[in-house]
């Protein structure tokens, strides 16, 4: 016999139409993450470009990556003010507002003279523009993350948040893609001297449409009905951080959650990349066609992942994620010197790396989302969010570089994210709950409860 429970969520309409709702906001996210990421991808040009030729071509990267950095290091910023903006005006507006904002200073960084051309002013108006980018994602992951969810029944919530997860990796092989079609079309010199732009200016087109996209959704039904109830905050910012219970839920979910997490997501891309380019010698073109390839196979876990997390839990998944991560890297990177002539080999060891990444971001938008009341959502969970991401996990390049450089190993760079990952292993396990699709975010605004049958 097959017993019957009450699961909260959308009307029957609206979950009809989940899957369509939940491309649409994800083809947006997917552009975004594009744009911000070129700069990552093409972080070897901007060094060669941007600063002056008398630099040592190391310190120049450094640099570069300083400047790659900074777009992270105001992505909490951004959550603050377009989190507080998407509690107090709604999620719709928030998503798109901060899509405009990225797409315009991707733009402007493809128009940017050089410092052959415009000297110290050149780096500093690329630092201005990064610093766009960053504000608009951090308000981009919080609004988009929460609008999913918002349409989604409770019980099902990771599957279709982590959709809204793969975007990110997308947006990377998105930009891999043009990049190395322009790389292969121009040819290598052309490239390096102005070709590089073209796929910012790319962007406009792609922003636009995404633009035209968001414009035709509605707004989450959780948030109208939260505002027809009158249960909105008047000041989300403020309810957030005056309140100690608040704190003590962002603070877990940094050291338990977020950090890691974006430890191990950078370091599975990012630093993978720079660690094959930069120590390794490894071509390019070979370095491109090989993330595309393994981001792409690897790209469906994220659903599984987050899928797996609405029956076991969103802790369990990400905390073996960190373990992994903890555990493996050292070797897995000293095996990718030991392979680096092998393209296959190494496409096996980006994979494993990817694994990781699936594990703990495919799962991490169901669980802040859950973790915060609907009036604060966007606000209280997209904080600890990008901090964890922007702030921990975006200056795993920079760090690992620089302590590379000073302990005279590339190795050497992997003690930062080794250390936070095995951080959120330990606070996860002693402090985070094995939560699983008991969190019902639809009691708050009395949400249509279909009946939904138990395993018999």
């Amino acid at each position: 016999m097959v017993a019957m429970t009450l699961t909260r969520g959308p009307d029957a309409a609206i979950e009809a139409k989940l899957p369509l709702i939940t491309a649409a906001a994800a083809v947006g996210t997917l552009i975004e993450w594009y744009d911000f990421y070129l700069y990552g991808v093409l972080a070897v040009f901007f060094s060669q470009q941007f600063f002056s030729p008398q630099l040592d071509p190391a310190l120049a990267f450094i640099l570069s990556l300083a400047v790659f950095g900074t777009g992270f290091l105001v992505r909490p910023i951004g959550a603050i003010v377009f989190g507080h903006l998407g509690d107090r005006i709604g999620r719709k507006f928030t998503f798109t507002l901060t899509l405009l904002l990225m797409g315009g200073a991707t733009f402007v960084i493809g128009l940017l003279p050089g410092y052959a051309t415009i000297g110290l002013l050149a780096p500093l108006l690329l630092v201005l523009m990064r610093v766009i980018q960053g504000l608009a994602v951090g308000g981009e992951y919080g609004g988009a993350a929460t609008y999913i969810a918002e349409h989604a029944p409770d019980g099902k919530r990771g599957f279709y948040t982590s959709w809204i997860q793969a975007t990110a990796t997308m947006g990377i092989v998105l930009a891999l893609l043009i990049i190395l079609a322009c790389r292969l079309g121009l040819g290598d010199t052309p490239f390096a001297d102005w070709g590089w732009r073209v796929p910012f200016w790319m962007s406009a087109a792609l922003v636009l449409l995404s633009i035209y996209i968001r414009l035709k959704l509605d707004e989450s039904p959780l948030y109208a009905r939260l505002r027809q109830q009158g249960k909105t905050s008047d000041n989300p910012a403020r309810e957030s951080f005056a309140s100690g219970r608040n704190w003590r839920l962002m603070l877990l979910a940094l050291f338990g959650a977020t950090a890691p997490e974006g430890v191990v997501w950078y370091a599975g891309q990012f630093y993978a990349l720079f660690y094959l380019a930069v120590v390794l010698k490894v071509p390019y073109v070979t370095i491109c066609a090989l993330m595309m390839i393994v981001l792409t196979l690897a790209a469906p876990l994220f659903i599984v992942f987050g899928a797996l997390s609405d029956r076991i839990g969103r802790r369990n998944v990400m905390t073996l994620g960190f373990a992994l991560a903890a555990i493996s890297y050292w070797p897995v990177f000293s095996w990718l010197a030991a392979v680096k002539d092998n393209p296959f080999l190494l496409g096996v060891l980006v994979f494993y790396m990817m694994i990781l990444v699936t594990m703990v971001y495919g799962p991490i938008a169901a669980f802040l989302v859950e973790l915060f009341p609907a009036r604060l959502r966007c606000t209280s969970m997209s904080l600890p969010y990008h901090v964890g991401n922007g702030i921990f996990g975006g200056l795993v390049p920079l760090a690992g570089a620089a302590l590379a450089a000073a302990l005279g190993g590339p190795l050497y760079g992997l003690i930062y994210p080794i250390g936070i990952a095995a951080l959120g292993v330990g606070v996860s396990l002693l402090w985070l709950k094995p939560r699983t699709n008991d969190v019902r975010i639809w009691d708050e605004v009395g949400g249509a409860p279909p009946l939904v049958p138990d395993q018999p």
